[in-house]
């Protein structure tokens, strides 16, 4: 008699998953500009799709914020909003100084060191110049830490918030300077997250966004120069 379980198919992802995907990437490290027109019959074509799954992209992508819709007119790439900007990333702040306090106190030692591995991981990326790959890692660590606090709720919301600001987060290391800052401040985190010291934690998650925002304002003021000149 066959005792093995029932073998689930695999699934294959939806194809507007995978163009929300495709497009988030391009358009967090600024291969696709603020302000550029999404054109769909190019897209259409350099993604290998239909428009269905297109502009249903472009709806999800709405709600991160990274894309407005306009009407009868298509969509282009949002342009980043200093103001709003800088009042998202201080709400991303308490979260993630609560995620750091919540994963002290609940992460298993196995969750910790999930969270070191991918840190390594990031680090060769560093080590490579290799901004996009650092940047996936990056992110992972980031949302590692807040699912191992063990609240849903926080993790959720987290996640929501986290795609208004993911473009902003990737700019923060367009300065080689700055990126080897962020480094060092993830150096800090892990070791405070391994030694379940809260208090630490909190603080250096704290300064660790503070440090991103000042560097992405800086950049967009370059940037809104260069389009005044």
């Amino acid at each position: 008699m066959d005792h093995m379980q029932e073998i689930v198919p695999i699934a294959r992802r939806p194809l507007h998953e995978e163009a929300t995907d495709r497009l988030r990437d391009l358009i967090v490290q600024g291969r696709l500009a603020p302000g550029v027109r999404l054109n769909e019959r190019l897209l259409t074509g350099q993604l290998g799709l239909s428009r269905t799954p297109l502009r249903e992209a472009f709806k999800v992508l709405a709600t991160e914020g990274l894309v407005e819709l306009l009407p009868n007119r298509g969509a282009i790439v949002s342009q980043m909003d200093p103001v709003r900007l800088a009042e998202s990333l201080a709400v991303m702040g308490v979260l993630e100084a609560l995620a750091g306090e919540l994963a002290c106190l609940n992460a298993t030692e196995p969750q910790i060191n999930e969270i070191r591995t991918l840190h390594y991981e990031m680090l060769a990326y560093h080590a490579r110049g290799d901004l996009a790959g650092y940047f996936k890692f990056n992110q992972a660590i980031h949302l590692k830490l807040v699912k191992y606090s063990a609240n849903a709720v926080l993790y959720h919301t987290y996640r929501q918030m986290n795609g208004n600001v993911r473009r902003a987060r990737y700019m923060a290391n367009l300065s080689k300077e700055r990126w080897d800052a962020a480094v060092h401040e993830h150096e800090a985190i892990l070791a405070a997250l391994s030694a379940r010291d809260v208090e630490r934690i909190k603080a250096l998650l704290a300064e660790h966004l503070a440090h991103k925002l000042a560097s992405v304002l800086a950049e967009l003021k370059v940037l809104a120069v260069r389009q005044a000149a």
